[in-house]
């Protein structure tokens, strides 16, 4: 698959992700008894996942996160030559979905994003941290939820799991990671989700950023090289390691130049 379409759906795919995610959290949390609450953005985190994994993964892996994409380069799972493409791409997207959420979400009189916090993360006072956790507790949470994340994924997708569900497993371990943390930072785990979200929360969210590129990436190269170990030469998926075929056998694909 050429390079050129896999970032194009690694654009679309993550421009979905901040959308249908983060767009929960802006849109339909903020009414009296209709809300949907937490566990309704969670769910709604992992089911722009789940889905956007079916539809595009085929095509791109369908990493939507600049922490799996280092996790899986980690892993020996993702070429380095792709990384840095991969991220811009995934970086643009975020973007580009904060920015519709953010014109859909001011067409409301009374909508800020400032004050409003616009789903972005952060850490102690910031409205980024709903229950103001140290900075300490902040980075703690994002490495080792994104740690796990990167297990889901590299077992789901390893060639002896079985096939087809590896973009269900995704979506509900992201959903399951955000109903415990979102209280801490909103629930990070993608630093290109955090840059798009804060590029419009501005305020704390932009000197707090650092923390949401840094520790997810940590969290997720940690889990890459030790599921490279746990799986030993197994850790290698069993199905063709090119992207775009086998689409029904895997979502996170092996992308080998």
């Amino acid at each position: 698959m050429p390079l050129s379409k896999r970032l194009t759906a690694e654009f679309i795919g993550t421009l979905w992700l901040v959308l249908g995610g983060c767009g929960s959290a802006v849109l339909a949390t903020k009414y009296p008894g209709v809300g949907i609450g937490f566990a309704g953005v969670s769910l709604a985190f992992g089911l722009t996942v789940l889905t956007g994994a079916y539809a595009l993964g085929h095509i791109s892996g369908g990493h939507f996160n600049p922490a799996v994409s280092f996790g899986l380069w980690a892993g020996k799972r993702f070429p380095a030559s792709d990384l840095i493409p991969y991220v811009i791409a995934q970086v643009l997207g975020a973007i580009a979905g904060a920015g519709i959420l953010y014109l859909i979400a001011s067409g409301k009189s009374d909508f800020n994003a400032v004050t409003g916090g616009f789903a972005s993360n952060g850490f102690g006072e910031s409205l980024g941290s709903p229950g103001h956790y140290t900075p300490l507790a902040a980075f703690v949470t994002e490495v080792v939820m994104t740690f796990f994340f990167l297990i889901v994924i590299m077992g789901s997708t390893h060639g002896k799991a079985p096939k087809g569900f590896a973009p269900l497993a995704i979506g509900l371990a992201l959903t399951l990671i955000h109903l415990i943390s979102i209280p801490v930072t909103n629930t990070s785990v993608n630093p290109a989700r955090s840059t798009g979200t804060a590029l419009f929360a501005r305020g704390d969210s932009i000197p707090q950023l650092w923390l949401f590129w840094v520790a997810p990436i940590l969290g997720a190269m940690l889990a890459g090289l030790f599921y490279a170990w746990l799986a030993g030469d197994d850790g290698v998926p069993e199905q063709e390691p090119v992207v775009g075929e086998n689409a029904s056998t895997t979502v996170v694909e092996v992308v080998e130049s």
